[in-house]
């Protein structure tokens, strides 16, 4: 039997549809992390190899550095922010909520403008001067109103650091030294919060300033230092790793030609990347990662004044010192989590999850402790946790997914910390209420321990969605050598479709291909997948698993309006009416995507009228009224519309007459004889093998048959399940 995916791959791929295993070893040692490396090279050698240097990261870092002030800022000096507003810490903390809440907006627009337009550093410069102005303005606020409008604009100017900075150190540094370059610019950006605090301090405790002067001063401070990022370059996405997957599992010949992908919309892209289920589970972690940071630090700040009564100097020194703990952490755990890494990407993610759980449990501790210096260092080997989690996070969701859309998933990454950010301050407010601000702190331990498990639990899926990358680059190259050596790919070609309802699994492993002109059964028993499996190449459902193509062009993540402008139509079994809608007005719905070329319509109406003289009697009929029969007629109109390169027709026997069957199957042939491809799902394995020479069989979601339809007439272990009668005798009586 001939697998769908053999049908145009080379000798590459086994008869089981599986990559090459050596293939897929080049691939991952491409990408760092083939496994059995004793430790990860020093970083000053390896960037002396690949003739780079450490100022992208510093001077990204310095962005991230400056990114906080205003934050931080506002942090230390809220209970005197509110004293001069007229309004208390709760109100500050609403306007916070707000600036979170812009926090969360702001990735996905840069994002979308980063995939539009690129110059992915050019924004970050532009935002970073754009937040340094805003902190300056933070000043001048004379009102609650003012502060929100601040707040609001400085959250959305953080949208670059969340969604742009590290997909930038991912394409600008090779993966052998991802780990660390992304720990030293964290460690960069984490200097920040020490530097927010202890500028604070010395703004208000040497020089007296209020807290007005504070934010003049640092406004100043981070104009200057933004503009020593005016250096940073856009190598362009994948240089160190996409391109050299691709080398690596490029064919020895050399041959191949540049597959050409359909391109994903910008929310095509989102979805996609919440489909991985690595991704799925570290967003768990970025959304309690953003209740670990900003709002933490609020109520960290107001309970060292109310706890311990300490002045504005005394909390910043405190905050200062727990961050210059994490800063030191970071650069021991860029190293440690390089070699993990290396061997085994699972390693990292098994950290970050003991870091959370370990990080909420200090915090916890340090709020319950009865001595001031043992709740510092408690506090302070927190902050440590929350330092060693960011990098964590983002090598490991950076180097899983297709360069192009690391800025997607890193806006993502950003949207989940801000919600979790917002969380936070709607946690520890409501608990203050009830239990005071020792009480809140405290309460990150119900989100923390439970989150820091679902990130350990993701370390069992890295390795298998890093394979799932690997096999789509392997798939394309594959496919590339097949059409340099003068090979056409299949109409439709369905490779390993995994489809799952919720926690229930439909479709396991399935290949499935359909040439050009060809005419296809699709049959099995009831349940077995058949539907689902249209629904996965019309687009209405996504796989978890898996790749659909079209012509050899990647359609797998598409909306289905995109695919029906490709080519694609269903007609859906009973379903493919407007019930409320009359016979004409159903017509014109279905040329809806041939846009305004009326003439076309029209004459495409005429010949369906023309084809089904039924329709033309009862034209102004609601489709509710029709019967079966001429709803089915009515739903076939479509493809004589939209004349698609393939059509999908679910059931269209069922429950009609012989009479009415043979005038649908008319046309049907009809069609497919104009050049259109046909997938015919039925019950019916008499009206089914009559029509078509080539056959698949499904069962419990698995494809049991592939090859010539009458062939499966001898598989009685298959056939049995399916129809009550001797379906070899139906077939001779057909031949008749």
């Amino acid at each position: 039997m001939t697998t769908a995916l053999e049908r145009f791959s080379p000798e590459e791929i086994t008869s089981g549809g599986r990559v090459a295993d050596d293939r897929r070893q080049r691939a991952r040692h491409a990408l760092g992390v083939a496994g059995g490396q004793d430790s990860a090279a020093p970083l000053r050698s390896e960037l002396r190899r690949h003739r780079l240097t450490m100022y992208p990261t510093v001077a990204l870092g310095l962005l991230g550095f400056v990114d906080v002030f205003q934050g931080d800022a506002l942090t230390v000096v809220s209970p005197e922010v509110g004293a001069a507003l007229g309004v208390g810490v709760g109100a500050v903390g609403a306007a916070r909520a707000l600036q979170f809440l812009a926090q969360a907006v702001a990735p996905l627009p840069m994002a979308a403008l980063a995939q539009a337009r690129g110059k992915r550093a050019l924004l970050c410069l532009v935002t970073a001067i754009a937040w340094s102005l805003i902190t300056l303005s933070t000043g001048f606020v004379t009102s609650l109103v003012a502060l929100i409008f601040i707040l609001i604009a400085d959250g959305l100017s953080t949208g670059s650091v969340l969604a742009l900075h590290a997909p930038l150190l991912a394409d600008t540094y090779p993966p052998s030294v991802r780990v660390r370059t992304q720990s030293v610019y964290v460690a960069v950006a984490t200097v920040g919060h020490i530097a927010a605090p202890l500028l604070v301090a010395l703004l208000s405790g040497v020089f007296h300033l209020t807290w007005r002067g504070d934010f003049l001063g640092m406004g100043l401070l981070s104009t200057a230092v933004s503009l020593v990022a005016i250096g940073v370059q856009d190598p362009g996405p994948g240089r160190f790793d996409t391109e050299l997957l691709h080398q690596a599992v490029a064919h020895e010949d050399g041959q191949r030609e540049e597959a050409h992908n359909a391109g994903l919309g910008f929310f095509e892209i989102l979805r996609r990347l919440m489909l991985i289920p690595t991704i799925q589970r570290l967003m768990v972690g970025f959304l309690v990662f953003g209740m670990l940071l900003i709002p933490f630090l609020t109520f960290l700040s107001s309970f060292l004044a109310d706890r311990w009564h300490l002045t504005v100097a005394g909390r910043g020194l405190v905050i200062g010192a727990g961050y210059g703990l994490a800063v030191v952490g970071l650069f021991i755990y860029g190293a440690v989590a390089e070699n993990d890494f290396a061997k085994d990407p699972a390693r990292v993610v098994r950290r970050v999850g003991n870091a959370v759980i370990l990080c909420v449990v200090f915090i916890a501790l340090g709020g319950t402790s009865p001595f001031f210096y043992p709740m510092v260092v408690l506090m302070g080997l927190g902050l440590l946790c929350v330092g060693i989690t960011g990098p964590g996070l983002n090598s490991v969701t950076q180097s899983i997914v297709d360069s192009r859309q690391r800025p997607h998933v890193a806006a993502l990454a950003g949207l989940f910390l801000a919600v979790g950010a917002l969380l936070g301050v709607l946690l520890l407010s409501g608990v203050a209420q009830e239990y005071g601000i020792t009480g809140s702190i405290i309460s990150l331990l119900i989100p923390g321990i439970p989150a820091g498990l679902i990130i350990r639990s993701a370390s069992k899926l890295v390795d298998r969605d890093i394979e799932r990358m690997v096999d789509s680059i392997i798939e394309e190259e594959d496919l590339a050598a097949f059409k340099a050596g003068g090979g056409r790919p299949p109409m439709l070609t369905a490779k390993g479709v995994n489809f799952s309802y919720g926690q229930l699994q439909v479709l396991f492993d399935v290949d499935f291909t359909v040439d050009e002109g060809e005419m296809v059964a699709l049959l099995g028993t009831n349940g077995a997948g058949k539907s689902t499996l249209l629904k996965v190449i019309s687009g209405i459902g996504l796989p978890s698993s898996g790749t659909v193509r079209l012509l050899g062009d990647d359609i797998t993540y598409l909306d289905a309006e995109r695919r029906v402008k490709l080519g694609i139509t269903q007609i859906p079994g009973g379903r493919s009416v407007f019930g409320r809608l009359t016979v004409i007005e159903n017509l014109r719905g279905f040329g809806y995507t041939l846009g305004a070329d009326r003439r076309r319509v029209d004459d495409a109406i005429d010949a369906c009228l023309s084809a089904f003289p039924r329709l033309e009697e009862r034209k102004t009929s609601l489709g509710a009224t029709l019967s079966g029969g001429e709803q089915q007629m009515l739903g076939l109109c479509k493809a004589l519309i939209l004349q698609p390169k393939l059509l999908l027709i679910d059931e269209l026997s069922l429950g009609l007459a012989p009479v009415i069957v043979g005038q649908l199957l008319d046309l049907v042939r009809r069609i497919n004889a104009e050049g259109t491809a046909v997938v015919l799902v039925e019950q019916s394995v008499n009206i089914a093998l009559s029509l078509v020479n080539h056959a698949y069989f499904m069962e419990k979601g698995q494809m049991r048959f592939d090859g010539p339809a009458h062939d499966l007439l001898g598989r009685d272990d298959l056939l049995r399940a399916v129809f009550l009668e001797g379906a070899t005798k139906g077939q001779k009586a057909g031949k008749r």
